[in-house]
């Protein structure tokens, strides 16, 4: 008798996957004065910790992208158990070493790589189900990262009233037990691969491939359009409002993962029937008009509100870029996703980078900044249309074959 496989036990441990990725990514900086105040940290040297982490989980796609054939299975849950044990080390690590800061960083080397894994893997373990609307269900899928980053930062701010921030070591361990938990959930959940072991392409194959290219700079520009208002809109909403930081947290980036989280939801429920590339490039022009709203107005509230709107706008263009990208090259491979999320991570750097180093040269004017990054959402759409154009040409040269 044929077992009928539940592949949404599947859906429900990449869901997980992703607000696990979204605690390791915004936890961690929510203790910075506390590891200031505790070990005596500087803030300068504080500043390591989210480098490291972007560098590891870097390091870690480019290793994705080098194996052909990664054993899903077992490659996911090492991203589960990574993850907790990165998390759960840090109420226990930097106390045990002469240099608490040491400690810390071996921490967060331990659960970068889970974040890495978890960027490579969850996504095309979603593609290869047999879901219908592909698109739709990527775009669902990533906005769990969202909600993921909204939960860990409300969460962890109500904690800290009704507690006090002395006590992070056990809301650490808290935050702990949602990768151990999704442990299970991989270890017996179905996993189609992608594609045949023998079908995957190479990335040097990928690399040659000069359509490839287009999606790479698609993937850069996504990432740049959506870190950096992730990054910055809490400094921008104490710079601009003059609030606290809590106040701060919740109207920036919370208010921004928020809005990010309902436009890929969005898009998740109702978008099957739209042209995903056409759709995309609305939202690269939305986004590139909210980051001049938020960069030029003169009125505080107007420009948060470009920051929010700037949120629906980019939710599409990640899980966007990757549907577009494995549906024109359907046998990427683990190597295609691997070298997409890299590239997402690029942008994740340059472009909250770029806004650093044209706000200090703007005399630590953020809208300033914020005016120079919008060169990132001009590029996707940009990119877009050189899709779009690569696309019709293919048609066109496919149907002058065959007549």
């Amino acid at each position: 008798m044929r077992t009928i496989k539940d592949y949404n036990k599947t859906k429900i441990a990449c869901y997980l996957g992703f607000v696990t990725q979204a605690i390791v990514a915004n936890f961690t900086p929510l203790l910075f004065l506390v590891f200031h105040r505790e070990y005596q940290i500087s803030i300068a040297s504080l500043a390591l910790i989210p480098a490291v982490f972007y560098v590891v989980q870097l390091v870690t796609d480019f290793l994705c992208a080098k194996f052909k054939n990664l054993n899903y299975r077992k490659s996911i849950i090492i991203s589960e158990v990574t993850s907790a044990l990165g998390l759960a080390g840090l109420a226990f690590v930097p106390q045990l070493l002469s240099n608490p800061l040491v400690g810390i960083l071996l921490c967060v080397c331990v659960y970068a790589v889970g974040s890495g894994l978890i960027e490579v893997l969850c996504s095309p373990i979603i593609e290869a189900c047999p879901f219908p609307n592909k698109e739709g269900m990527m775009s669902l899928l990533h906005s769990f990262y969202c909600w993921g980053a909204v939960g860990v930062i409300v969460g962890s701010t109500v904690f800290f009233a009704l507690f006090g921030v002395e006590n992070w070591r056990y809301l650490t361990c808290i935050w702990a037990l949602v990768p151990l938990y999704n442990i299970f959930n991989f270890a017996s959940c179905p996993i189609e691969p992608i594609v045949q072991d023998t079908e995957g392409m190479s990335m040097s194959q990928l690399l040659k491939n000069s359509r490839f290219w287009f999606f790479l700079l698609l993937m850069i520009a996504a990432g740049a359009s959506e870190s950096t208002m992730a990054q910055w809109t809490s400094a921008f909403a104490e710079a601009s409002l003059g609030v606290e930081k809590a106040i701060g947290d919740i109207a920036g980036p919370c208010g921004f993962a928020f809005c990010m989280g309902l436009g890929r939801l969005w898009y998740g429920k109702k978008g099957q029937h739209m042209d995903l590339s056409a759709y995309m490039t609305g939202a690269g022009v939305l986004c590139f008009a909210s980051y001049l709203l938020t960069s030029l107005s003169p009125i505080p509230l107007v420009s948060l509100a470009g920051c929010m709107i700037s949120g629906l706008a980019v939710g599409i263009m990640w899980p966007g870029a990757i549907s577009l990208t494995s549906a024109r090259i359907p046998t990427g491979g683990t190597a295609l996703f691997a070298l997409l999320a890299l590239a997402g991570d690029l942008g994740g750097t340059l472009g909250p980078s770029l806004v650093g180093l044209a706000t200090k040269s703007a005399e630590n004017s953020i809208q300033s900044g914020i005016l120079a990054a919008s060169v990132f959402p001009a590029l996707l759409v940009i990119s877009l249309i050189g899709i779009r154009s690569m696309a019709k040409k293919f048609k066109e040269n496919r149907a002058s074959t065959n007549a």
